[in-house]
Formats: C-alpha cells, structure tokens, sequence
C-alpha cells in the first residue's frame, strides 16, 4: 500500500472548510465522502456505519454538512441524503444514494487501494 502524506484517521472528519476539501481528498488513497445533514434520519442511522470504516479500514472519512456546504453538495451533484462518493487518488470512483448498511459502505472502499 502506498503511504501517503497523512496518517489516515480513525474516525470520521467534519468537513470545517470548504476550501479544505480537494486537500483531504488528494491526501489519501481511499475516501469516503458523507454528504448529511443533522436533521436526515436514514444519515444519522448510518453513523455507526460510517464510523466502523474510519475506524476498521485504510479509508479515510469525511463528513460534509449540505446546509453548512451547499456549494460542494451542488458541484458533486448531491440532490438526496445521504450521498456517499468514494474517491480514489482524488478522483470519484463510486456513488452511493440512499442509507447502505455497512457491507455496503465496505465493499464499496475495498479493493481501491492504489498499490498494484
């Protein structure tokens, strides 16, 4: 597996700034993008979910609030939550709509390391 420049944590990171996305995304091998909202029901019954991929995978996780980053939501063309991309080497492989249970969340970040 190749290291990146970042350790990659073990839970999930909030999204502060807009302007901080592209570097998370570039900074890892693998992430999973949660686009949410605090008051989306199918968002907060994936928590667990979402925080056993931080925490048990090589993935990185980045929570993204749509009320506080409409302009991201739109650029990624997030029109229901949760919406959940996976990027790999900074480019979006995958696009989950919908609440996934986390077989899913799993099988959808396994086998996208980059090391071949």
């Amino acid at each position: 597996m190749t290291q990146t420049s970042e350790p990659v944590p073990t839970e999930p990171v909030a999204l502060e700034d807009a302007d901080d996305f592209d570097d998370f995304v570039a900074g890892h091998d693998v992430v999973l993008v949660d686009f949410y909202a605090d008051w989306c029901g199918p968002c907060r019954m994936m928590e667990p979910a979402v925080e056993a991929v931080a925490a048990e995978t090589d993935t990185a996780v980045l929570k993204v609030d749509v009320d506080r980053h409409q302009g991201l939501a739109a650029e990624y063309g997030v029109q229901g939550i949760p919406t959940l991309l996976v990027f790999v080497d900074g480019e979006a492989a995958d696009r989950m709509v919908g609440a996934q249970t986390e077989d899913a969340l799993r099988e959808a970040v396994s086998g996208r390391d980059s090391s071949e």
